[in-house]
């Protein structure tokens, strides 16, 4: 299992509210909780979700055998099933995060062009060879 948030409470205890919670959460779609709590709620919601998204028998077992009561697994696989199917959280998380600023655009550099530097001194000496073929 993955690691989570302990919350100072013995290991059965803190499942079973966890447990009790998320069916809360499915069944009115809102709670009141602490801070520490709903992230650890949210974290196993998005798992039952996505097990109703998947809509398979052995899904249908694994969320059954997590959440507490009929109604609340009916849902979970009719309703919200229907209502996130084409989110995918990994993407939408991706997408929603603001762009980053582009560099201000310049001009480009070109090399062959003489800077403003190089205009204030005296022009370079011209070869003799050049001057007698002409």
């Amino acid at each position: 299992m993955t690691k989570m948030r302990k919350l100072n409470r013995p290991t059965g205890h803190r499942l079973s509210m966890l447990r009790t919670m998320v069916s809360q959460l499915v069944k009115h779609e809102r709670i009141e909780t602490t801070v520490a709590k709903a992230k650890e709620v949210r974290r196993l919601a998005d798992n039952m979700v996505n097990l109703g998204k998947e809509g398979t028998l052995c899904a249908a077992r694994r969320a059954g055998a997590f959440v507490r009561g009929d109604d609340v697994l009916h849902k979970l696989f009719t309703e919200l099933a229907y209502r996130y199917r084409f989110i995918d959280r990994e993407n939408e998380l991706r997408q929603s995060k603001p762009p980053v600023p582009q560099p201000p655009q310049r001009a480009p550099l070109d090399p062959w062009t003489k800077s403003r530097l190089s205009r204030q001194f005296a022009p370079p000496k011209e070869d003799k060879s050049s001057e007698s073929d002409a």
